[in-house]
């Protein structure tokens, strides 16, 4: 009773120092209770008097201690040691109001003492995990998350993993980890890790195991390189010879799906057969030699040896004596009279069939093609050019108006003609755009502003037409003559320039240009290639040029001369992909250029056709540029909310068809794209979502990140690349998120690159964000379509064409406008200088600085700065 009483401190003796009061050397320490074993709690105090136990804010009974005393035998001071026992019955009694503690309290002639509380748990190890590893059939090299919950347990469970019963230590592989989460992670899945996974989670109480996940990595089959063709069947005649090859190039294991194709080819082969040589029949025999002999002959062409057969046996020429009166001299010197007459008449006739051959020669090279010697088509399609000024102090410009409407024009010929020697390339679209034949079609021409329905109706009569797109979305077209215009596809990036006077004068054609998906051209790729640009079509097939065109497109490649083989690809006439230039290089050709620059390429062609801008890496630092896109629902009726993340190629053309999928997919853009650099790593693209309120949220993905293959993205082949993040809502009244997600490609040596969305309140209610839409009509034909005025341009192309002594010609105004990349191809062109304004106009249209081409064309020193000091309000 008396130390029930003495719960509070007591008051220390008059005159005691105060290191006289109790010290612990020993205090109670958290216990668990396993099972129905009680615990031991002790405490040791120096110099003590009394020692009670109090748990729970109660003393614990008397006659509950255990004392025992002795004296340290340092300090010579009195030892107390005192020890209780917890059993499960007493923890229980308070299960659910709050934890079970015990302190000591430690009484000396100075006061007391409290020691630390010391907890005491009941331990315990559910039997189910929340989670489980589930088998997975994965491709090596893949990564590989296995999950594991393990179940709820007093203290928590420690968690180790089992492969085929052998314990993992990541300290051992470096292709192993365990997340903070218990997951195990092989980084790259190898042949080895096929094997039963287990997940074993144990504490002082128990050891659960997890049901074991079989993993399985597969191989792929890959076809070994072919064999050298056979050789024929047959020694004579048609026969066969094969070559053949194996699924080896890897061969695949453990279910891996087997090569696709064939593994031997037979081609038809013959042999020539040895054909033994025949004499002809004998000639008549000669006249009558002055020596009284005469002679015949035959050959061995009946038929001649050949392929190894044996030549004729015998004499070829056989002679014998003759015994007619021609047998003399004089005969034969009147024979050799008439040989001589004869010879002289044969040339007399051949002399008189040359005269005539010259003569009609001459007179059809005088005759000429109706559509060049008939000007009459260009009074009856334009009306004669006027020079107007457009304000009082600009007198100079030049304005042409078009009068279209009735003008047709017919031209003749294939459209995929023979090639004309080595620098001249066979024409593109081959079976996708087949030629037209020879014949005459009618290009029908019309206003500027005609009817689509029409132009389709008059397209689908051709049969190129099968492989263009339908719809306008797609496609621009137009009616051009000799002065020239500009197509372009809206919201795309992609326009195609015609300059003036690349359309033969008298000519009106109708021209097209066309944006493809990637499902309607097959474009093959091999090895590290990918595609870099959308792929174009501008035609109709066969039209030739007297100019380049320029046709404008987008690509994705972050270019460098050391990590890149680039090469613009073009479509010939059997439908075969080939490459016409290879960029960095000097142009082989005269037929094609390319300006890359950082966002856009342009491309020089005088053939129209399907072209494509592909890219070979040479090394792993080759990057091409991603663009990362976010879209989730507009309106959210239930309780799930998919977040779509796009993985596409920056270009403008591929962000376009994405805003029109998800626009009619009812979906929102979320915060502005963002660019990516992806580097040709072999290593994939892994998504994952982050600081997601719980309380509100919760992710319904089972793995902890998401990953698209790294081929898939680097081939360029397969568009709308994406992945949803599936979220549920755990209220129906929340309608707020905020998150991240990081987007990130793991690079050999564990360092990633990270780029972060954050997804505020409100901001998946933003505006659509739309590609700023180009200025003017999909079609400009004639001075619309330029920014330079027509007679400001030939002025600066008559004035710089002429080469100068000091440099103040066309290859100055290259350099003024960096453009000099490639000087040989423009000297290669009748008149560099309009190539250099070409290029300039399709850079610079519709936004254009006037005043700074001006100039820079002063600078050259050729011609008066005043005469070109032209505004674009002037313009």
């Amino acid at each position: 009773a008396g130390a029930q009483q003495s719960a509070t401190v007591a008051t220390p003796v008059s005159g005691a120092s105060p290191d006289l009061l109790p010290r612990f050397l020993l205090e109670p320490e958290d216990v668990y209770i396993v099972k129905n074993k009680p615990v031991s709690l002790a405490c040791r105090a120096t110099p003590a008097t009394q020692i009670y136990f109090k748990c729970n804010g109660e003393w614990v009974h008397q006659g509950d201690h255990v004392t025992q005393h002795s004296t340290d035998r340092s300090t010579g001071l009195p030892v107390m040691e005192v020890r209780i026992e917890i059993t499960r019955q007493q923890v229980e009694k308070i299960f659910g109001l709050e934890e079970y503690w015990c302190q000591c309290v430690a009484w000396s002639s100075s006061g007391t003492t409290k020691s630390q509380k010391a907890f005491v748990r009941i331990a315990y190890l559910r039997k189910n995990f929340e989670q489980e590893p589930t088998a997975r059939e994965v491709s090596i090299e893949q990564g590989i998350v296995l999950p594991c919950r393990p179940p709820e347990g007093i203290p928590p469970a420690e968690v180790e993993w089992l492969r085929n019963e052998e314990l993992v230590d990541p300290a051992l592989d470096a292709n192993v980890y365990v997340t903070p989460e218990h997951s195990l992670v092989l980084r790259q899945a190898r042949l080895a890790d096929t094997a039963n996974y287990t997940c074993v989670a144990k504490n002082i109480v128990a050891r659960r195991r997890s049901a074991s996940a079989a993993i399985t990595v597969y191989v792929n089959g890959g076809w070994s390189t072919w064999t050298q063709w056979s050789g024929c069947s047959t020694s004579c005649g048609r026969g066969w010879q094969k070559r053949s090859r194996t699924c080896t190039n890897p061969t695949p294991l453990n279910g891996g799906a087997f090569c696709e194709g064939q593994n031997v080819q037979k081609s038809a082969c013959t042999t020539l057969c040895p054909v033994d040589g025949a004499w002809s029949e004998w000639s008549k025999w000669s006249v009558c030699g002055t020596e009284c002999t005469h002679w015949r002959s035959r050959e061995c062409s009946e038929p001649a040896p050949r392929n190894g057969g044996q030549e004729c046996h015998g004499a070829e020429l056989e002679t014998r004596n003759c015994t007619s009166e021609l047998c003399s001299p004089a005969a034969q010197g009147a024979e050799d009279v008439a040989l001589y007459v004869g010879l002289i008449a044969v040339a007399v006739c051949l002399v008189l069939l040359l005269l005539v051959g010259v003569l009609v020669y001459c007179r059809k090279k005088g005759g000429l093609d109706a559509d060049v010697a008939d000007s009459s088509i260009l009074t009856a399609g334009f009306q004669p050019v006027s020079i107007k000024p457009s304000k009082a102090d600009n007198p100079g410009l030049l304005t042409i108006q078009p009068d279209l409407s009735t003008a047709t024009m017919t031209y003749q010929g294939s459209l995929c003609p023979r090639q004309d020697g080595p620098a001249k390339l066979q024409l593109p679209n081959g079976h996708l755009l087949s030629p037209l034949g020879a014949g005459r079609h009618t290009l029908h021409h019309s206003s500027p502003a005609a009817e689509g329905a029409d132009f389709v109706a008059r397209l689908s009569t051709q049969s190129y037409f099968r492989s263009l797109p339908r719809g306008n979305t797609n496609m621009a077209y137009g009616t051009f003559n000799f002065l020239g215009g500009r197509l372009m596809i809206p919201n795309t990036g992609i326009s195609l320039l015609i300059p003036p006077d690349a359309i033969p004068r008298g000519k009106i054609y109708e021209v097209y240009l066309t944006l493809h998906k990637h499902e309607e051209v097959r474009l093959p790729l091999a090895g590290c290639q990918t595609l870099l640009s959308p792929i174009v079509s501008c035609g109709p097939p066969g039209v030739l040029l007297t100019r380049p065109a320029i046709l404008a497109m987008g690509h994705c490649v972050e270019a460098s001369a050391e990590n890149w083989s680039l090469r613009l690809k073009k479509q010939s006439c059997e439908g075969t992909w080939e490459d016409v230039l290879q960029l960095g290089a000097e142009p082989c050709t005269e037929l094609y250029y390319c300006q890359l620059e950082a966002q856009a390429c342009y491309i020089f062609t005088e053939q129209l056709g399907r072209f494509a801008l592909v890219g070979e890496s040479l090394s792993m630092a080759a990057s091409k540029r991603l663009k990362l896109v976010l879209f989730a629902p507009a309106a959210c009726p239930s309780l799930e909310y998919n977040i779509r993340v796009y993985c596409l190629s920056d270009t403008q053309d591929a962000l376009k068809e994405v805003i029109q999928l998800e626009k009619q997919m009812g979906g929102q853009l979320i915060g502005a794209p963002r660019v990516l650099h992806f580097k040709d790593s072999y290593h994939n693209l892994r998504l994952s979502i982050h600081d997601m309120p719980s309380s509100l949220w919760k992710s319904k993905l089972l793995a902890s990140y998401q990953e698209i293959p790294f081929y898939h993205i680097w081939s360029g082949l397969q568009p709308y690349l994406h992945c949803t993040f599936t979220l549920e809502r755990l209220s129906p009244s929340t309608c707020e998120l905020a998150c991240k997600i990081w987007i990130w490609q793991v690079e050999g040596d564990g360092q990633s690159f990270t780029i972060n969305f954050n997804i505020a309140k409100d901001t998946r209610f933003s505006d659509w964000l739309v590609p700023d839409s180009e200025v003017g009509s999909p079609a400009l034909v004639g001075p619309s379509a330029f920014k330079i005025p027509f007679l400001i341009r030939q002025k600066i192309i008559s004035s710089l064409d002429t080469p100068c002594a000091r440099g103040a010609d066309w290859r100055t105004l290259a350099q003024k406008l960096n453009l000099d990349s490639h000087l040989s191809f423009y000297a290669s062109k009748p008149s560099p200088t309009a190539m250099i304004l070409n290029l300039w106009e399709a850079r610079h249209f519709p936004n254009g600085n006037l005043s700074q081409l001006a100039a820079a064309v002063a600078e050259v020193g050729k011609q008066d700065s005043a005469l070109f000091a032209v505004s674009e309000a002037e313009c």
